[in-house]
């Protein structure tokens, strides 16, 4: 299984930022940890009904990196008798606040990968999305996890951002290679409710031609794409874990778990969890609402989908997009290898 522990503090909050996290909190930090520990301890006994090992763990957020390794000690006393051997245990981390420090605080408690949420190295775009660093900032924190001993770092870079041009991107690519990274994630800028973008639609401008554009530049550099967002020579187990539909802890205020067909959504406000972490809400899914999200996310990645699971009217349209190929089989399995175009062989294949 997957453990997700979500984070929700921030030094700032960007503008395009959606996810549940807070800038006025940090009072709440040691509380916070101690609720996490006492669901992390309530989702263990559930999932080891199970008798499930752990594979992965992911530390997002918010900013795990405004957290000091001490405060996460517990979490790691908590589930180290869990991890299987050579565990990827991912955190992500603002450049601005990973300081030497905190990576070899964090690398000490086994921590063995590090997604930098670095989105660009142009001065103006940073001001644009109003992120708290620098390109020298992003560029140092790599170098510096690099040193202290970290094999896997990842960056995230934004595409899609009024005023992007290939000459940008091509920059920001140019400047991430050459650092001692295996990952980027990729994601286009989308315009969400309760962001400070909310109001300004025109600050999202994606560009088809463009997107593909960058998806080939991308693998040029001999990073491989794997699913929609995600590339690189070494392939984030975690990510994987979601796309072969693996069970999960979802651990932290407004994170999500999943076991067998239950999802379980622990409290969003962070008070809320904070006196009470094992109030979660569940949902029961169907076993249609189980293939079909196995269908969505198959055609987004290399998983791709076992043929056993469609139903005959489906593996009449499957014959099509294979005929037009758009589609490849292999071993019984349907594989897409244009994941821009997924979400629409999934709704041609199953509407």
């Amino acid at each position: 299984m997957l453990v997700y522990i979500h984070i929700p503090f921030c030094d700032s909050k960007c503008s395009y930022c959606a996810f549940n996290s807070y800038v006025d909190k940090f009072h709440l930090k040691e509380k916070y940890m101690q609720a996490l520990k006492k669901q992390l301890q309530h989702e263990l006994l559930r999932f080891q009904a199970k008798k499930e090992t752990i594979e992965t763990v992911f530390i997002g957020g918010g900013t795990p990196s405004t957290v000091n390794p001490k405060l996460y000690e517990d979490i790691f006393a908590l589930l180290n008798p869990y991890l299987v051997h050579n565990a990827e245990i991912t955190s992500e981390a603002n450049p601005n606040s990973a300081t030497k420090e905190w990576l070899e605080g964090m690398k000490k408690l086994g921590v063995n990968r590090i997604s930098f949420g670095t989105q660009t190295f142009d001065k103006e775009k940073l001001k644009l999305l109003n992120r708290a660093h620098t390109p020298q900032i992003s560029i140092d924190a790599v170098h510096n996890a690099s040193q202290i001993g970290f094999k896997n770092i990842s960056l995230d870079l934004i595409y899609a951002t009024l005023g992007d041009t290939k000459e940008l991107l091509a920059s920001d690519l140019h400047v991430a290679m050459s650092l001692p990274i295996n990952h980027i994630s990729a994601y286009a800028l989308m315009i969400e409710e309760g962001t400070a973008f909310e109001n300004r639609p025109q600050m999202s401008s994606e560009q088809l031609s463009l997107t593909k554009w960058l998806f080939q530049k991308i693998q040029k550099y001999g990073f491989k794409q794997y699913e929609i967002s995600n590339f690189g020579t070494y392939q984030s187990l975690h990510n994987l874990g979601y796309w072969k539909y693996k069970d999960y802890i979802g651990a932290g205020a407004g994170a999500v778990g999943k076991l067998g067909l239950m999802r379980f959504y622990p409290q969003t406000d962070i008070e809320t969890y904070i006196d009470n972490p094992l109030k979660i809400q569940e949902e029961m899914l169907s076993q249609e609402d189980k293939r079909l999200e196995q269908i969505f996310l198959g055609l987004r990645s290399v998983v791709g989908i076992n043929q056993d699971i469609l139903n005959t009217q489906e593996l009449k349209k499957a014959e099509i997009l294979l005929d037009e190929q758009k589609l490849k089989l292999e071993n019984n399995i349907l594989y897409n290898e244009d994941y821009l175009l997924a979400d629409e062989i999934a709704l041609f294949l199953t509407s």
